[in-house]
């Protein structure tokens, strides 16, 4: 990059940093936002905390930053909601899909906010961390995170001494990750930024029955992986109330005619699909050639308390040469093609993308904070990091196929970022 590009970059950041400053309230509130934004995005260190990142910018100390995050008294729903009306208008289209996972954050000790032996995906094993759920939206324009919340374990719902020592709501109930999910997509919906009523999941958010519920109440279509154990009716049964035999209580409840035939696992209907009746699609351009995979669908019926459920569509997708077989549930409709159930179903990958850039790029999980609003504040400055990489990728061509934007160009933002924003070319700045 020559002096015109860094001064470029240096002033698209001033200007986009302007954009959310008054959200940090007080003048001394918005210079450490645009410090801690500013070191999220340059320092290179394996951990940004506090001292590392003070390290990266004039002016900045490890004590003001991380006031910053656990004392300044600014809301990190807010500029996450900022963040969301910034991103909706340069990634939103009609066919956008979103996107729920999580990750997890190793940790020691018990005493940081909702830390607990858990499984983490990330970590591969059960771990003492931290698990943040998350919201991601992709479309042809591009792919961002867009909202997060920390999960708390039970047992730290019924540990009021911690919650109260780390600053956890006291209004705070139990939730799983799939009512965490839940919530996060309903914030979207109703926000009134985004566009698109697709949403997909991995098989720990699509195997909860409850987040499938909500998404269709909340009107959209889902295509989630399942465990290879949910159970279908690939034959509606028969069900009706038992006849009194005239004696004991009169039978209320429905029950399904035995001879109607059992659910059977989605595992067990995939064991049985003709070996020819598999289709191969090419569901994405990829920086390395056609994402290619051959799927398989049929309509069928959850299985709820042994009775026969929502009408959906079972699908299989695996790899050309028959491995890595996921098994999928689907509310969309009768008329929805196997392309795009298939496209939907693999549209997860922007999300692990992103968890890989914002671990690498802006310090996602890179954090030094044990209470709740630490947890959040820090969680809200990424998010505006992201957005600002979004722009970066858009401003420097971010795309390398109409409907599959580049894994890598969010790293090259980040590079491009980080290059002009270290060593003192951010002119302009809110102080």
């Amino acid at each position: 990059m020559n002096p015109a590009d860094l001064d470029r970059v240096a002033d698209s950041f001033a200007r986009f940093h302007v954009l959310f400053a008054p959200l940090f309230g007080r003048r001394e509130a918005r210079t450490r936002s645009e410090q801690y934004l500013r070191a999220l995005l340059v320092q290179r260190a394996e951990r940004r905390n506090a001292e590392n990142l003070a390290e990266a910018v004039t002016g900045a100390t490890p004590r003001t930053l991380q006031r910053f995050l656990t004392e300044a008294p600014w809301s990190a729903r807010t500029v996450i909601a900022a963040v969301q009306a910034f991103l909706g208008p340069r990634l939103c289209m009609l066919d956008g899909v979103f996107i729920l996972d999580e990750t997890g954050a190793p940790k020691q000790g018990t005493h940081s906010v909702g830390v607990a032996r858990q499984y983490s995906g990330t970590l591969g094993k059960i771990a003492n961390c931290q698990i943040g759920v998350y919201l991601a939206y992709t479309s042809a324009r591009g792919q961002a995170l867009i909202d997060g919340e920390l999960y708390l374990p039970a047992e730290w719902i019924a540990d009021g001494a911690r919650r109260q020592e780390t600053g956890v709501p006291t209004n705070t109930e139990l939730a799983t990750k799939g009512d965490l999910a839940l919530a996060l997509l309903q914030r979207a919906l109703t926000s009134g930024h985004w566009q698109g009523r697709w949403v997909t999941g991995d098989a720990v958010y699509g195997s909860d029955s409850g987040l499938r519920d909500g998404v269709e109440t909340a009107g959209c279509w889902y295509v989630f992986d399942v465990r290879s154990t949910e159970r279908v009716f690939t034959v509606h049964p028969v069900t009706a109330v038992p006849a009194w035999s005239g004696r004991g209580r009169k039978p209320h409840k429905v029950r399904r005619d035995a001879a109607s035939g059992p659910p059977q696992t989605v595992a067990a209907v995939a064991a049985g699909v003709p070996a020819g009746a598999w289709q191969t699609l090419t569901v994405a351009e990829g920086a390395q050639g056609p994402r290619r995979y051959q799927f398989w669908r049929k309509r069928v019926w959850e299985c709820r308390a042994d009775l026969p459920g929502r009408e959906c569509w079972l699908l299989l997708r695996r790899k050309l040469d028959g491995s890595d077989l996921k098994y999928a549930l689907s509310n969309a409709p009768r008329t929805a093609s196997l392309l795009r159930l298939g496209q939907v179903g693999a549209s997860r990958w922007p999300i692990e993308t992103e968890f890989e850039v914002g671990k690498s790029d802006v310090g996602l999980v890179e954090y030094e904070v044990r209470g709740w609003e630490g947890w959040h504040h820090h969680l809200a400055m990424v998010l505006v990091a992201g957005a600002f990489l979004v722009q970066m990728q858009q401003d420097w061509g971010g795309k390398d196929a109409a409907n599959h934007p580049a894994a890598g160009e969010s790293r090259r933002a980040g590079t491009i970022a980080a290059a002009a924003l270290d060593g003192g070319h951010v002119t302009g700045l809110v102080a």
